[in-house]
């Protein structure tokens, strides 16, 4: 199999086959345009949509002195890699970090955070003012030991109102300690209830393992995992997570990702691996990249633009479940790798999808740093800036990666706080149809009669660097195997 590890590896090689206007000269940008020439060009060499943006033309500065005094307009780092960017509206997930030891983490879901998972939206009749809605509390965080649980709402931090001008900076701001101002619902908008519950951040990690359990319903032994991140170092634990779904002789699954922002795609291939394991070798997923660097591959590599269903994470076999139907529960938080694994299991198994539209993210992205080949060795030590640019989009095994707009659910069930339900509880609402649907209990669908807010943005959402889907860099050890 060809994992998107090593196809990485082979990208990060093929910048010397691509050298640009940096290679017309030999002269180094000064140091203080160090960021802003790395900027330039990683985002000239990988940038999905490098051909739409004028700037970012390969015959754009005859040379690098031509570069610098262009790169010299944009003393702000931030400034440049925005202005480098298509429309907002294309490319809406782009990044990048004056740190990239917090990127590293946060892909990995190691993040300062109180464990509060929550979503945010208008407060009815306002037009600046947002409440915030717990959704799940990460277990062996501050919040797990405190009063507080999935469907309190908030109004406030610190006794200071959110609003649609001020809700990063009170809850992402740079206090490890603040208030959360609690409230109700009172039948026609949302009012403070004077209780509070203060909540300290530390470094946590957060398994994204939420909940792991077999429900027995008539003759059916359904699975049920909620999973909320593709984290790749917690890939053995889901492998292991599968491994006790099949010794207890699952049925049928329900996969929950109605919060999973999304994370790594070679996750969410062996994700998929494990709800199959009758299609190892077989096209999950194609990458299309930009048009220089597909090229490149479809002349030298084209099985490299590939990612196949795989039997192994490393030497260790994968629990698969060899099942030809999954249900898949969604929300507007499910994003990304998240969405790949629905798109890219529909061309071979029936894929049931209950809940709410999703968010619409089929393209996937890379960190790049600054280093002769843009991976993690012989970083640049004056900095550590780094960049998580859009580079690919991802397709199906027939070509369909269009949903920009999101996935249609098969049945459109949307999650409403007043009827939240607790999570892995039967009688939970998506959970339930999913269950009716299994067995073949449920009536006629009707939308949850439940009070439905204006859904504003969720707390992954909202940090950015991990609503993302993307490749991960190859071990430095294979370069020279590879030249």
């Amino acid at each position: 199999m060809r994992t998107s590890f090593k196809f990485t590896l082979l990208l990060l090689i093929a910048v010397f086959a691509f050298q640009s206007c940096q290679d017309n000269d030999d002269v180094a940008p000064p140091a203080s345009l160090d960021i802003q020439d790395f900027i330039w060009k990683g985002m000239n060499q990988y940038y999905l949509w490098q051909a739409d943006v004028p700037n970012l033309s390969d015959d754009r500065f005859a040379d690098q002195s031509e570069l610098n005094t262009f790169l010299k307009g944009y003393p702000v780092p931030e400034e440049l890699f925005d202005a480098l960017r298509v429309d907002k509206t294309i490319d809406r997930f782009s990044w990048i970090v004056d740190d990239y030891l917090e990127l590293e983490g946060t892909l990995q879901g190691t993040t300062k955070n109180n464990g509060v998972d929550f979503g945010l939206s208008r407060k009815p009749g306002s037009t600046t003012e947002i409440f915030g809605y717990v959704r799940y509390i990460i277990a062996n965080s501050d919040a797990s030991n405190k009063n507080i649980k999935r469907g309190d709402f908030f109004t406030a931090v610190n006794g200071t109102q959110l609003t649609l001008n001020n809700y990063e900076a009170l809850l992402f701001g740079s206090n490890e300690t603040y208030t959360l101002n609690l409230a109700d619902y009172n039948g026609t908008t949302i009012v403070a209830n004077e209780k509070s519950v203060e909540l300290t951040k530390t470094v946590l990690s957060e398994n994204p393992i939420l909940i792991n359990k077999v429900i027995t319903s008539g003759s059916h032994k359904i699975g049920y995992l909620m999973y909320n991140g593709f984290y790749a170092n917690y890939d053995t634990q889901l492998n292991e997570a599968f491994a006790s779904l099949k010794s207890q002789g699952v049925t049928d699954l329900v996969l929950d990702l109605r919060y999973n922002g999304g994370g790594s795609v070679q996750t969410a291939t062996r994700l998929a691996s494990m709800i199959t394991g009758q299609f190892t070798g077989q096209v999950f997923a194609k990458q299309q990249w930009n048009a220089k660097i597909n090229e490149y591959f479809e002349t030298n590599n084209p099985a490299a633009l590939i990612n196949s269903f795989t039997d192994k994470i490393g030497t260790t076999a994968i629990n698969s479940l060899n099942l030809t139907k999954v249900y898949i529960l969604t929300t507007q938080s499910t994003a990304s790798a998240s969405e790949l694994v629905i798109n890219g299991l529909e061309p071979h198994i029936n894929v049931i999808q209950i809940g709410d539209v999703t968010v619409g993210k089929n393209v996937g992205s890379v960190t790049l740093y600054d280093s002769p080949t843009f991976g993690s060795e012989n970083r640049n030590p004056n900095h550590r800036y780094a960049m998580q640019p859009i580079v690919l989009k991802i397709v199906n095994s027939t070509g369909f990666g269009d949903y920009f707009n999101g996935l249609q659910p098969d049945y459109l069930l949307k999650e409403t706080i007043s009827t939240y339900g607790v999570l892995g509880d039967t009688s939970e609402p998506l959970l339930s149809t999913a269950i009716g649907k299994i067995t073949g209990t449920s009536r006629m669908l009707k939308q949850n009669t439940g009070v439905d807010f204006e859904f504003f943005k969720d707390a992954k959402s909202i940090r950015g660097i991990q609503n993302q889907m993307y490749i991960e860099k190859a071990p430095e050890g294979l370069l020279k195997a590879l030249e």
